[in-house]
């Protein structure tokens, strides 16, 4: 029997990956989110937002004060690569 990979999940109120602690969404959660999502990157922006703000509060529950703009850049600053090609309609 083979190992599941273990999922590049979160871990709060840190939001670091669980598998590999790297700020979460880490690159492979980012793969696996594209593929998750795949043909509904609107939904994966909402799914992303709401995470942010949820990390968001979570760094102000630690006391700290998060830099908004690298919170907005690590959440849905890669976003927009994950966008499928628009299909060109020829008749």
């Amino acid at each position: 029997m083979t190992a599941r990979p273990r999922p590049h999940l979160p871990m709060r109120p840190a939001w670091l990956c669980r598998n590999c602690a790297a700020p979460w969404p880490c690159r492979p959660a980012q793969l696996d989110l594209v593929a998750e999502f795949y043909g509904h990157s609107i939904a994966l922006a909402f799914y992303l937002a709401a995470s942010m703000h949820e990390a968001i509060d979570d760094v102000h529950g630690l006391g700290l004060h998060p830099n908004l703009p690298a919170m907005h850049v690590r959440f849905l600053g890669w976003v927009s690569l994950a966008r499928r090609p628009r299909q060109s309609h020829r008749q």
